[in-house]
C-alpha cells in the first residue's frame, strides 16, 4: 500500500482534522526511527498513519479485543490485501487487543503512539506553540503534572518505551527531532493571530 493509498483511507474514514494531524505524526516517528533502524521507511510510515484511521467511527470505548477499533480497521485492510505483520503491528498498539508485539514496527508504533500526542501538547501550550524551543526536560516535568493532558495514557508511553529498550530521554529528544519538520502540517508553530488594535 503506497502513502496515497494510505492518506485516501485516512481522509474517507476520519473527518477530525486532529485525528488525522494525530496520524501525521505517528508517521513521521515511524518514518524517522525506520530510517535509524536501517528499516523501510514507506512501510513503517503507513503503518503511522493507518493506525487510528478507523478510530472514528468505530472509537471501542469498552475495549473489546475483536470489535470497533483496531479489529475493524484490521478487517479492512485485510480486504485490501494489506500484510498481516503489519495489520499484527497495528493491532498491538491497542493493549486490549491482546496482540503481542513481537516485532520491532509494532514496538516502535506502540512507543511512539501516546508520546507524540503528549509532545503536540506540550508544544500547543508554548508562547512559540511550537516544537523548535521544546525541551526533554520540560517534557518530562510535564509527564509528572497528571493534571496536564489527562488523556494521555503516561504507563503506556512507560511501557513502550522499555519495550523499545530505549532510555526515556533519548527517546522523546528523538521523537521531537523526528516532528519538527512537520509541526506546519500538526498545526504548530504559528503562535495564534491577535488582532490589531484599533486605531484612535
Amino acid at each position: 500500500m503506497t502513502r496515497s493509498d494510505a492518506l485516501a483511507l485516512v481522509h474517507e474514514y476520519t473527518q477530525s482534522e486532529a485525528l488525522r494531524k494525530h496520524m501525521y505524526a505517528i508517521e513521521a516517528a515511524m518514518r524517522a526511527y525506520a530510517r535509524k533502524y536501517g528499516e523501510d521507511e514507506e512501510t513503517w510510515g503507513v503503518v503511522g498513519l493507518l493506525h487510528d484511521f478507523d478510530y472514528e467511527r468505530w472509537p471501542n470505548d469498552a475495549h473489546s479485543p475483536t470489535d470497533e477499533h483496531p479489529a475493524e480497521g484490521s478487517r479492512i485492510l485485510e480486504q485490501k490485501g494489506y500484510p498481516a505483520d503489519l495489520r499484527r503491528a497495528i493491532m498491538g498498539h491497542a493493549s486490549y487487543s491482546g496482540v503481542p508485539r513481537d516485532t520491532l514496527v509494532a514496538k516502535t508504533l506502540f512507543a511512539v503512539d501516546e508520546l507524540c500526542g503528549f509532545l503536540v501538547a506540550c508544544a500547543l501550550v508554548r508562547p512559540s506553540r511550537s516544537l523548535n524551543d521544546l525541551e526533554v526536560s520540560s517534557v518530562k516535568k510535564k509527564l509528572k503534572d497528571k493534571a496536564f493532558a489527562r488523556g494521555v495514557n503516561r504507563e503506556d508511553i512507560r511501557v513502550g518505551t522499555e519495550e523499545l529498550g530505549v532510555p526515556l530521554e533519548d527517546h522523546i529528544a528523538f521523537c521531537i527531532e523526528a516532528l519538527r519538520p512537520v509541526e506546519r502540517e500538526l498545526g504548530l508553530g504559528s503562535p495564534p493571530s491577535t488582532p490589531a488594535p484599533a486605531s484612535a
